[in-house]
């Protein structure tokens, strides 16, 4: 059998420095009023002992977890096939662990799964959420308020009796539709056709709102429902050629769903872009550099967009290292997207 070391304790560091523990603690919490000289002797003993905090005794300490929920409103089967979770997800991870803080991720793969995130978003085990993916009938938003989490939404929330103060990050998807539609125009497509997302998410609505801001007579065959995924591409797609096998654009709300549009008009002998140009938003390079041909998308940065999340809830929890970065109190974020020209239009 073998002898375990025992963990060095807080005490042992207190000694080491020279301090009480009483300072020995404050300088491990993060707390104030502790002169530079003592701070960095205690951290040279937290080094040289390789103490680590008992978390459950720092919380009682400094009332914080130093853990963060990320709740996406989607199925597990779809969060981990579309690339953009991925991104979003890097940039939180990356934001969180620069500030010490964990992320515990929490999916919802159906309505059951509501009442269990609220419990555990109620029961005091993390300080905030980052939300994103939700829908407009989403019960999430009424049961993170009732828990009473400081909360930043991913995309501009919208459900019903939401309020006018929840923050939130997202790009300018109306703008970038506008973009990818005036790009189709330019090029003398006259016979535009519009795959969106669920319009249940104001994501697709805000795409599908740039989409009509431009080509407002356009007729209404030439706009399909889809659901975000190449599967969906690929039956809207479909349905698109079977009202108007004369379009000659596409514009499909995100990347996977222009992809397996693309495959559509391949099998049916269209060319793309000679027969039909077609143009993605999401820039998820993955899907856009090696579809055939090449995707042309309106880029948002995801990543970003992740990583001001994490930073805008940090703030809004008072995280000192954040909040000395900025000024004033925190506010939504909504990022300029940029088309990137590829082959395909």
């Amino acid at each position: 059998m073998t002898d375990t070391a025992p963990r060095p304790t807080l005490e042992a560091v207190a000694a080491r420095a020279g301090v009480s523990r009483a300072t020995a603690s404050r300088v491990v919490n993060g707390g104030d009023g502790v002169r530079e000289p003592l701070v960095a002797r205690v951290r040279r003993a937290v080094e040289e002992l390789g103490y680590v905090p008992n978390q459950a005794a720092r919380s009682l300490v400094t009332k914080r977890h130093d853990a963060v929920a990320v709740v996406i409103a989607e199925p597990e089967t779809r969060v981990f096939a579309d690339p953009f979770f991925a991104l979003q997800l890097r940039g939180i991870s990356k934001e969180l662990t620069a500030h010490d803080n964990q992320l515990v991720l929490l999916l919802v793969e159906g309505r059951d799964d509501h009442a269990r995130v609220g419990r555990y978003l109620a029961g005091g085990h993390v300080d905030g959420a980052l939300v994103f993916s939700l829908h407009l009938d989403d019960p999430l938003p009424g049961l993170i308020q009732h828990a009473g989490v400081p909360t930043v939404f991913g995309g501009r929330p919208d459900w019903s009796g939401g309020r006018s103060e929840a923050l939130y990050v997202d790009c300018d998807n109306r703008e970038g539709a506008r973009e990818a539609v005036r790009h189709l125009t330019g090029l003398g497509r006259t016979r535009i056709a519009h795959i969106t997302g669920p319009l249940d998410q104001t994501s697709a609505a805000d795409r599908l709102d740039g989409f009509r801001d431009m080509m407002a007579d356009a007729d209404p065959q030439l706009v399909v429902e889809s659901d975000f995924t190449p599967a969906g591409g690929e039956r809207a797609m479909r349905e698109l050629l079977e009202r108007r096998p004369d379009l000659d654009a596409v514009f499909a709300a995100n990347d996977l769903t222009a992809a397996g549009a693309l495959r559509v008009l391949r099998e049916s002998g269209r060319r793309v872009p000679e027969d039909v140009a077609v143009i993605g938003f999401d820039d998820v390079l993955p899907v856009a550099e090696q579809t055939e041909p090449p995707l042309t998308t309106v880029r948002q940065d995801i990543e970003e967009m992740g990583r001001l999340m994490a930073r805008l809830l940090l703030r809004r929890l008072g995280h000192r290292a954040v909040a000395e970065d900025a000024e004033g109190a925190p506010s939504s974020v909504v990022l300029p997207t940029t088309l990137v020209r590829r082959a395909s239009a």
